[in-house]
């Protein structure tokens, strides 16, 4: 079955970077639409950053430039480097397998990881 495991997630300043990963199995991971998408206390999920089969990408405005999304189709793996954090950053960031495109509407994911949590303080 397909299985989205995160990791890298952690405390950074404000200022500071952080690479999260994605490890992907149960699927073909070199033809999935794949994004991260995030989530903070009392917020609404939201999409960070999508990548489509070809390795075209997309990107919500607040993230634009600091964040950029990748995948490594040999290792099925996602990954999401973020310079530059701000506190408002701080979220419980999730990695997502698409039924459609570079979209960042959570109606069009269909398969979840459990998420790692990044805090940024200033």
């Amino acid at each position: 079955q397909v299985q989205l495991v995160e990791s890298g997630g952690g405390s950074v300043q404000a200022g500071g970077s952080l690479t999260l990963s994605c490890a992907a199995s149960g699927f073909f991971f070199g033809s999935a639409y794949m994004a991260w998408f995030r989530q903070a206390p009392g917020k609404e999920r939201e999409g960070v950053a999508a990548i489509g089969d070809d390795g075209t990408t997309t990107y919500a405005d607040s993230v634009k430039g600091r964040f950029t999304i990748s995948k490594d189709n040999a290792k099925n793996t996602l990954y999401l480097q973020m310079n530059n954090l701000k506190p408002e950053d701080t979220a419980m960031y999730y990695c997502a397998k698409g039924r459609v495109s570079l979209l960042l509407f959570s109606w069009g994911y269909n398969a979840w990881g459990q998420g790692t949590q990044v805090t940024v303080s200033s």
